[in-house]
């Protein structure tokens, strides 16, 4: 089924946000509309639509016109299998002694390491992104330090490759949570798919939930999200860590570090560890 992209730019945030709204409300229908600031530095809002149907290029136009938006770039979207593409595109991932791969490289596995089985078909959280490699090589310095968590929470757990990760190491009694119950879904059968099969996952914002509580305190807890809700996260997570326990944070773009390690400081955390890969910092504390 063919599909249609429809995008432009504006230099204010309002207006961007006022023109997302109205897209919304065009005729036909899109399926999604976006807008997002341009990481060029340019100051620019992109506004975008996808649609099943061609769009009306009047009424674009229109819509342009009054919110002082350049006109739409309108574009049709090839068919294509994605999952083919991902298949292609993503190769395994070594992050110390932990190897991530789909089931189109289960023959790659090396041995003597801990493979971590992530379908393409679920490209989001497979490894490949600078934060998720970024904890678990922040994990495996852990490990070859002697650090032996038995007791660990994945907050915001996407498809839990850190939580599967934890929960094939020896001892260790893991839950995962995450927001999205659809990534609760998913977490749980990548679990099953790795063999692990007493990972407990909950729907919750944050440590927002009685079953995440009750294991409480955690001397490990991932939280691979992004710089707001970690901030906003500190206080909960210096009250759920254990005494001389670790933190593994990242989502967070290198010029943001030094807001969340400030904020992790203020109650009562030591930063252990700063790590960058391209323009991702993933940062180890301690509690």
């Amino acid at each position: 089924m063919p599909t249609w992209t429809a995008l432009t730019t504006l230099s204010d945030k309002d207006q961007a946000e006022a023109l997302g709204a109205a897209l919304e409300d065009l005729e036909p229908e899109p399926t999604g509309v976006g807008v997002f600031e341009l990481e060029d530095g340019s100051g620019l809002w992109e506004v975008g639509g996808y649609f099943l149907e061609e769009p009306d290029d009047i009424a674009l136009a229109l819509l342009a016109a009054a919110h002082g938006a350049r006109p739409f770039a309108v574009s049709e979207v090839p068919e294509t299998d994605w999952v083919a593409h991902v298949r292609r595109e993503l190769h395994p991932v070594e992050a110390g002694r932990f190897f991530l791969y789909g089931s189109h490289d289960a023959d790659a596995l090396p041995e003597g390491r801990v493979g971590l089985l992530i379908e393409a078909a679920m490209a989001f959280g497979t490894g490949h992104h600078g934060t998720t490699k970024g904890c678990l090589e922040a994990f495996d310095r852990l490990l070859s330090a002697g650090v032996a968590p038995t007791n660990v929470a994945d907050i915001g757990c996407g498809t839990a490759v850190l939580a599967i990760a934890a929960a094939k190491m020896p001892s260790a009694r893991v839950i995962a949570s995450d927001i999205d119950p659809v990534a609760v879904d998913v977490a749980l059968a990548n679990a099953a798919a790795n063999g692990v099969t007493d990972l407990a996952c909950v729907e919750a914002a944050g440590f927002d939930h009685p079953d995440l509580a009750a294991r409480a305190p955690y001397d490990l807890v991932f939280a691979n999200i992004l710089k707001g809700p970690l901030i906003d996260l500190a206080p909960d997570m210096a009250a759920h860590a254990a005494p001389g326990g670790h933190v593994i944070l990242s989502g967070i773009l290198n010029e943001q570090a030094d807001a969340v390690i400030a904020a992790y400081e203020a109650v009562g955390m030591a930063l252990a560890d700063r790590r960058v890969i391209g323009e991702w910092t993933t940062l180890t504390l301690t509690a």
